[in-house]
């Protein structure tokens, strides 16, 4: 009988370790697929032209960067002020105590990243350990707590916004630095930069119109957690793309300089560097003060009727007016694209930065609380506005392939983590202070205090609307024009970058690297 029993646990026992070789032997494979088609894209020829599989896949990344920051920035100051009940001035706050976990988190991945080497190289590999937990993140934010306590549901959505925010660094400071090392080449690189903007602003435009409607169509609480695992899966899926088929061409060694805040500080020694971040920062805190009142400026404005308390998806008019405006940004693209290739980023930049302004100001003349009759000049507004926009937004994002080139000219080494990691850090900071300001600014003049969660939320007071009409009309005059004036100081044209890029080229092969110290320094001054 023992023997049997022996027999049978043999028999188990083995039937066991087979399973588990044969689960080990599956799992070496799937991880042995992965390395040997990144093998094979290293060994492939690298030319100055881009592949469009690379060109799609690089851009697919940005479907996360531009759809996530439009989901939180235009649907979740409202989810935590009315949906969560704690109100515009504590929803300010969690934004800005995330910030401040942000000034840890971004220049330690930014360094993390510049000391990495791996068969996937040094930014693809974070980007694929991140991608799944994009996914958590994103039901850990919108998750609809239901603590009686106040300050309790204050400390769990905090929580989970500082989670998420760790997530977006893990995946955005990396991704910041591949958009410059996608290719050395000028006009491949706007070119590929172009199409990652215009993958992100179709996100953009899904990510405002879309979650609305789901959490309308299900229902509070369950909508939030159907359109947070939604696209949640979608940010997981392009990211794995990303990761696994953006092949880099400029390949760069792991840099050896110790871990050091005064590394993270290093790209403001040189000048296009601050230059490039002072443009960046005003077109990304003014999109982010702007987005994140602008359904409350629609309900409350605009429309000046009840809505209830649904994170800003009772009014269908913002959503759509949101939609038109980022599709008009997309179709802005190409107009754009050709005055950067005949006028240069900077003037670019400037262009549409003016538009933006005189747009917003228009804003001041809008009658408040508008028939139904007059909703189609919402939308005319925000299409002429999402061309201003465009402009300005998409220079930017050209630009860091030029300024990592110019550190490199000034420092010997490519240093994209850092750029990236300095430059993130700067544009969320910058973006939690406006949308905190304003958002503090509400509640102090009686605007969205504490409602409980799901009631009816009547009109706001007048002094509430004017906080909403002055921040939506004067933000880019404001703002922007400090961009426009530090626009004229940025030298770097396609002829400047190309000078740049031979040098970089000639010194890093040079035996005698002093004797170019003078024709490195001339070039240098030149910018």
């Amino acid at each position: 009988m023992q023997l049997v029993a022996d027999t049978c646990l043999t028999k188990q026992t083995n039937a066991l370790k087979k399973r588990a070789f044969l689960f080990a032997k599956f799992y070496s494979s799937v991880l042995t697929f992965v390395l040997l088609f990144d093998t094979i894209s290293v060994m492939e020829k690298q030319t100055k032209k881009l592949s469009a599989k690379t060109k799609v896949s690089f851009a697919l990344g940005d479907v996360f960067g531009g759809g996530s920051f439009n989901i939180i920035n235009f649907m979740y100051p409202a989810y935590a002020a009315l949906t969560l009940g704690l109100g515009a001035s504590l929803a300010g706050i969690i934004v800005l105590i995330s910030k401040i976990w942000d000034a840890i988190t971004d220049p330690i991945m930014g360094q993390i990243s510049d000391r990495t080497s791996s068969r996937m190289g040094k930014r693809r590999i974070y980007i694929l350990i991140a991608s799944p937990l994009v996914l958590v993140g994103m039901l850990l934010l919108f998750f609809p707590w239901s603590a009686e306590s106040t300050a309790l549901r204050f400390v769990l959505a905090l929580l989970s916004y500082m989670f998420f925010s760790a997530v977006q660094t893990m995946v955005m400071i990396p991704y910041y630095s591949l958009s410059s090392e996608i290719s050395a080449d000028y006009s491949e690189r706007s070119n590929a930069n172009t199409l990652r903007l215009a993958f992100s602003v179709f996100s953009s435009i899904i990510c405002v119109a879309v979650p609305n409607l789901i959490v309308n169509a299900i229902g509070q609480p369950n909508g939030y957690i159907v359109m947070s695992l939604c696209f949640g899966t979608l940010f997981m899926l392009v990211l794995l793309c990303t990761a696994l088929f953006a092949k880099e061409q400029v390949i760069t060694p792991k840099s050896n300089e110790k871990f050091s805040f005064k590394q993270f500080l290093k790209p403001l020694k040189n000048k296009s560097f601050r230059e490039y971040m002072a443009m960046h920062v005003c077109a990304s805190i003014t999109m982010a003060t702007m987005s994140s009142i602008f359904f409350f400026y629609v309900m409350y404005v605009v429309k000046s009727g009840n809505t209830l308390a649904n994170g800003g998806a009772g009014d269908g008019l913002g959503t759509l007016a949101a939609g038109v405006m980022f599709v008009m940004q997309i179709f802005a693209l190409p107009f754009y694209l050709k005055m950067i290739n005949k006028k240069g980023k900077a003037f670019t930049y400037r262009f549409g930065a003016i538009w933006w302004i005189v747009v917003a100001l228009y804003l001041l003349a809008l009658p408040a609380n508008m028939p139904d009759s007059q909703n189609w000049l919402i939308f005319v507004i925000c299409g002429v506005f999402g061309f201003g926009v465009s402009g300005a937004v998409l220079v930017p994002h050209t630009m860091i392939g030029d300024v990592n080139d110019a550190c490199q000219l000034q420092f010997g080494e490519r240093i994209e983590g850092a750029v990236s990691g300095l430059l993130n850090f700067a544009n969320k900071v910058c973006q939690a202070i406006g949308v905190g300001l304003v958002l503090n600014l509400l509640e102090l003049v009686g605007g969205f205090i504490n409602p409980d969660p799901g009631q009816l939320v009547a009109s706001q007071p007048q002094s509430a609307q004017t906080i909403l009409t002055l921040f939506m009309a004067l933000t880019p005059l404001v703002v922007m024009t400090f961009g426009i004036v530090i626009s004229f100081r940025y030298k770097i044209t396609k002829q400047k970058q190309n000078e740049i890029l031979q040098f970089n080229q000639k010194y890093n092969q040079a035996q005698n690297k002093e004797c170019l110290q003078n024709e490195k320094q001339n070039l240098l001054d030149s910018l």
